[in-house]
């Protein structure tokens, strides 16, 4: 399997052409009856292997972790970050293998925020600042060494954590707008996203990963102060709240077609699933409230996906040509 920054490194060392590379895309796209961007690809798995190497890397470090615990609680969570660090050492840098990357690179930060954690046991504010802030530095020092994707991502929700809990530490008032700030923090995570996507139209390189990432959270962050402030979560449902929900999923989807991520619309939906089941329980489907949310919910985003491209194109010829400069093109 062969990903888009192989080809471009292959340009790079001159064993193909731009031109070459840009025919080969261009067939591809044509084959799949998409376009590369419409595809939405994010380098995941480059074979089995990726899954053998991770639960490897899973039970020497969770096993290396728990027999360390008998001797020293100290020892225990240290292992997990220095462990993680040197397995990165060889299958990041030597291997380039991407899964192995991403669990490599979660488990280093975990263990870097178990440290902070075991070391800072103070107030429960100061403790997650501690280790929140010890989260942050340490995904910036994994990403100027290995430069895994994800690790944007991270990072930002770590300093989004930092932010938050320092603000309530010192201004303890601002505890009743937490749910305010976690929504400002999804906006500011989008518009991060946004600058990344902003920087490869074409989707072919790690800029539009990491930009994958960002969307992933950002949506989240976005809509559970919303499902939190309609009182959805605690199951007080309600039409008002219902209509708010699908009104807001449907601004996401648009949002989603328009910059040509998926991923920003995916990642919130278990919250409106969630939200829609409980609405159909309160009136009576308590057997099927999630099998009609499936269905319904299911055969729209089927339907989306069929008709993705040409929706697009829709969207963007109403939009102001300003807009388009910042997302994907819809003839490549």
């Amino acid at each position: 399997m062969y990903t888009d920054e192989d080809l471009d490194s292959a340009v790079a060392e001159g064993i193909f052409t731009k031109e070459d590379v840009s025919h080969f895309r261009t067939q591809i796209a044509s084959l799949k009856n998409t376009s590369a961007v419409d595809e939405e690809n994010f380098k995941l798995l480059s074979g089995f292997n990726d899954i053998y190497v991770v639960i490897a890397c899973l039970l020497l470090l969770i096993s290396s972790s728990w027999a360390l615990r008998a001797y020293s609680e100290t020892l225990a969570v240290l292992i997990l970050p220095l462990l993680s660090w040197g397995l990165a050492e060889f299958f990041i840098i030597k291997r380039k293998m991407a899964l192995p990357a991403i669990i490599l690179l979660l488990s280093f930060v975990g263990g870097v925020f178990a440290v902070g954690l075991h070391f800072f046991q103070t107030s429960e504010q100061s403790t997650l600042i501690a280790a929140s802030a010890l989260s942050a530095i340490a995904t910036f020092m994994h990403w100027q060494r290995f430069r895994v994707p994800i690790t944007v991502a991270v990072g930002g929700a770590a300093i989004i954590a930092f932010i938050i809990s320092s603000l309530i530490t010192i201004f303890p008032n601002l505890q009743e707008s937490v749910t305010s700030m976690i929504f400002i923090s999804g906006l500011l995570a989008f518009s991060y996203a946004m600058y990344w996507d902003a920087s490869d139209l074409t989707r072919t390189s790690h800029r539009s990963d990491v930009a994958f990432w960002l969307h992933l959270i950002s949506a989240p962050l976005i809509v559970h102060p919303v499902f939190s402030n309609l009182n959805i979560l605690t199951g007080h449902e309600s039409l008002y709240g219902l209509l708010t929900i699908v009104a807001l999923y449907l601004g996401m989807t648009v949002l989603s077609i328009i910059v040509d991520r998926r991923a920003f619309m995916v990642s919130s939906l278990a919250y409106v699933l969630f939200a829609l089941s409980s609405y159909f329980e309160t009136f009576g489907f308590i057997d099927y409230g999630f099998a009609i949310t499936g269905t319904i919910i299911g055969s729209a985003l089927l339907l989306l996906s069929a008709f993705w491209h040409r929706t697009r194109v829709t969207l963007l010829n109403i939009l102001p040509a300003v807009v388009s400069g910042y997302v994907p093109s819809t003839n490549h």
